[in-house]
């Protein structure tokens, strides 16, 4: 069917006719993208015309108007119809009526429907009340009737605008900055709100209300091609869902992908992230330059009457050598040449971070176009005004965007390319990759006390994820590309070799430090190998801590900080020629060692329950510290079946294991017997917690068999199943070799889950191996086991018998 039959069809059969048109044209696979919104608002006019012409047969002064996004022609396939019935009042009865003959038809179909009936004179009136009804004014269009009373109104509402743009535009900016503390950043979300959220539809509408208004304009390179590519999302998002939704769930990203050809969700996203980078920058470049007229405008009457009427100068203080700062921007000196100073770029970003100052559109543009290529090696002042860029704080962030808008960062870095706007499919992470570096950055930025090599670690910081971008370990893809990189930048060799193991062993110290027993040399010696060196060491604990805090608020806290802490402890003095032969116990607190008494004297174990907080930081100094969950401490006779035994109970009583340590520990000379210590922090999933007492009486029951953990899971799962939501990568279980000379390390990767621990407890057990030690961490979404089993005699299980144990553990996680 023709694009004039479907037309046709639409006038000659009413609603049917239209419905029948409107389904073929979203079916049709020749057309998507603008020409299909185009065709679907034009399909869509045709039948309002049809319906205004016969129930307006005779009436004058009327006419049918499509404001906001029908106004522009941007019909998506579950759009709503914003429509105004304008008309002079001279016959209100007569109006009332064509509105019903306009809107039943309308509701009758299924179709959302934003309509109002007013006067020009209302119209006007409403828009200088509500801000969202003038911005949808700005885009009327005419559809049928009175020509001469839809264009009147455009003139007055226009001309409105931009008189009161002045006032105006500082109450649109709020309600833009109140919507983005709302809704995020669309750049960075997993499931965005593709109108909403900054960055988003909306704020691309916003824009071109701000350039209606003739007193700034947003830059207009790239930004209608990424607008047209959200609605191109949009649209294809409808089309899978059947629903009228603006949020790209992640259970539907992989059909959304599928309806615009590409490859997977992560093309889908980074697309999506790219596009909002765009209409982000341009709305911060828009909105400074609307601060800037308006305070030229507050301040130019007062230096006329100073000045005689003489138009003033702007001052320009110098910052470096070829940039200044003017009217609040750093921009290029008069005397600057781009085509002569390649390091000009580097030198522009470094002093506007510096100065905390925006780099202006202009100059970035300007150096863009003309600026040379860097000689390979870097100078050493380029590699200096880089190393300054990065250390300058928070400031860094928006300089290093707007470079990066004018593609200079992938010009200065080319393997920037393949983590720029690439998402991080991981509840833990907040930030695309190529954001989390520039945060770690940030965050480094705190620590260049700490190290006598700030440079190395802010350049590590930079880099440390630069590997995300290629198949595999990213670390190992990362220390390839960290040399290539360093040795381009300029460092010397040993420079080289340190940046790229800070970059290989970036996760070295917080995983071994959260999986690994801090107990057994082995742990140490093969950090302390891995590093090679003191002044290695003090970079990579300082990067450690830059990156878990760039990664979320789930990433680091004063347990993680205070076990890295101890780790590089013990690695220093390694480093330093102080080995131990044998593990040195812990002493136990005063506390663990009164219960341990108290469960060697009873018998059967005992516990105790304390809230855990958070010490103030430095960020927050003051007010109520950060909960971070209970500390519950079991001291039981060693014995068999511990470990699924407590997970058990705390499952049946719906607490979440946040971290769990499990040891033995040593008692006092004279008291005989030998006790399990377990030293954990959990939460209630919800409601209060139990009492103590009461976890203690199903715990001597759970392990005298008399409680049956697995029968009371299976029928609580059963009354109350949980709701499938994302379907998460299974389980994995591997052996860590050469982890420890004492026991054998079986580490667990799986979905967090009521119950979880349990089931790896009891399938330990199952298995006949004995748990010396467990450390057991939960990163969002993700359990992080690691567990040191020990055959029944206490040695360490020979290989095959530990790979056997490991794949009956996944196995039994992945039933």
């Amino acid at each position: 069917m023709s694009s004039t039959d479907v037309h046709k069809e639409a006038e000659d059969s009413g609603p049917s006719g239209y419905a029948a048109a409107r389904l073929h044209l979203l079916t049709e696979g020749a057309r998507s993208g603008p020409p299909r919104r185009t065709a679907l608002s034009e399909l869509t006019d045709d039948w309002l015309t049809g319906l205004f012409a016969a129930g307006a047969e005779g009436l004058r002064g009327v006419s049918l108007v499509a404001v906001g996004g029908y106004g522009r022609g941007e019909l998506s396939p579950r759009s709503d119809l914003d429509l105004l019935l304008l008309h002079d009042g001279s016959d209100p009865k007569a109006v009332a009526a064509l509105a019903d003959r306009i809107w039943y038809p309308v509701w009758d179909l299924g179709l959302a429907l934003d309509h109002s009936v007013r006067t020009p004179a209302e119209a006007r009136k409403t828009a200088g009340e509500d801000l969202k009804v003038q911005l949808g004014l700005l885009d009327a269009r005419h559809i049928a009737g009175d020509l001469g009373l839809t264009a009147g109104l455009r003139t007055a509402v226009l001309a409105d605008w931009r008189n009161q743009a002045p006032k105006r535009l500082p109450e649109l900016q709020e309600l833009c900055a109140e919507r983005a503390e709302r809704q995020g950043e669309l750049q960075y979300l997993l499931e965005p709100d593709l109108k909403e959220a900054r960055g988003g539809l909306r704020d691309a509408t916003t824009l071109r209300a701000v350039a209606a208004s003739w007193l700034a304009d947003a830059p207009r390179e790239g930004l209608d091609d990424a607008r047209r590519r959200l609605l191109d999302v949009r649209d294809a998002l409808h089309l899978t869902t059947g629903r009228a939704t603006d949020r790209l769930a992640l259970q539907e990203q992989d059909q959304v992908a599928a309806e615009l050809g590409l490859l997977d969700a992560d093309t889908l996203l980074r697309q999506v992230y790219e596009a909002a980078r765009v209409i982000s920058y341009a709305s911060d470049v828009t909105w400074r330059e609307v601060a800037r007229v308006l305070r030229s405008r507050a301040v130019r009457p007062r230096l006329r009457a100073m000045l005689g009427g003489g138009k003033p100068v702007p001052e320009r203080s110098p910052l470096a050598e070829g940039v200044v700062e003017q009217d609040g921007e750093v921009v290029l000196a008069r005397a600057a040449r781009p085509e002569r100073d390649p390091v000009l770029p580097l030198r522009a970003a470094a002093a506007a971070a510096q100065a905390g100052l925006p780099l202006s559109l202009h100059a970035v543009r300007r150096l863009a176009a003309t600026v040379r290529p860097l000689p390979t090696p870097w100078p050493a002042e380029a590699r200096e005004q880089l190393v300054t860029l990065l250390g300058s704080g928070h400031p860094t962030i928006d300089v290093w965007e707007a470079l990066e808008a004018e593609g200079l960062i992938t010009r200065l870095l080319p393997d920037w390319e393949r983590v720029r706007c690439r998402p991080q499919r991981n509840a833990v992470h907040i930030w695309t990759v190529d954001r989390h570096l520039i945060e770690t950055a940030v965050r480094a930025s705190e620590f260049t006390r700490r190290v006598h090599r700030p440079d190395l670690l802010l350049v590590a910081a930079l880099l440390h994820d630069i590997g995300k971008g290629w198949p595999g370990d990213h670390s190992v893809a990362g220390e390839i590309i960290a040399k290539d990189v360093a040795a381009r930048i300029g460092f010397d060799r040993d420079d080289v070799a340190v940046l790229s193991t800070l970059v290989r062993h970036h996760l070295l110290l917080v995983e071994t430090a959260t999986r690994r027993d801090l107990e057994d040399p082995a742990t140490v010696r093969s950090v302390a190998e891995a590093v090679g060196s003191q002044s290695t060491l003090e970079l990579l604990h300082a990067l450690t801590e830059a990156d878990a805090l760039a990664t979320g608020p789930a990433a680091w806290s004063s347990w993680r900080g205070s076990l890295v802490a101890d780790l590089v402890k013990r690695v220093a003095a390694v480093l330093a020629g102080d080995v131990p032969d044998e593990p040195e116990a812990a002493a136990p607190t005063a506390e663990q060692e009164r219960l341990a008494i108290e469960a060697v004297a009873t018998g059967s174990p005992v516990l105790s329950l304390r809230a855990q907080t958070e010490p103030p930081t430095e960020e927050q100094p003051s007010g109520d510290p950060e909960p971070l969950g209970v500390e519950l401490l079991i001291a039981v006779p060693d014995q068999e079946g511990v470990l699924p035994a407590v997970a058990g109970v705390l499952a049946m009583h719906r607490l979440t294991v946040r971290t769990a340590e499990l040891r033995t520990l040593d008692l006092p000379d004279g008291v005989e017997g030998s006790v399990l210590l377990l030293n954990w922090r959990v939460a209630a999933e919800y409601g209060s917690l139990p009492q103590a007492a009461r976890l203690r009486a199903d715990l001597v029951r759970a392990l005298d068999g008399s409680l049956d953990i697995a029968g009371r899971l299976a029928e609580r799962d059963a009354a109350y199943p949980r709701r499938r939501g994302v379907v998460a990568p299974p389980a994995r279980v591997t052996v860590a070799s050469a982890a420890s000379r004492l026991a054998t390390v079986i580490e667990v990767r799986a979905q967090d889950a009521p119950g979880l621990l349990f089931r790896i407890g009891r399938a330990l057990e199952d298995a006949s191996v004995r748990v010396r030690s467990a450390h057991v961490s939960t990163l969002g979404a993700n359990a992080v086991d690691a567990f040191y089993v020990t055959g029944p005699e206490g040695a360490p299980l020979p290989g095959d018998e530990a790979s056997a144990v490991a794949r009956k553990l996944e196995e039994t996680l992945r039933g």
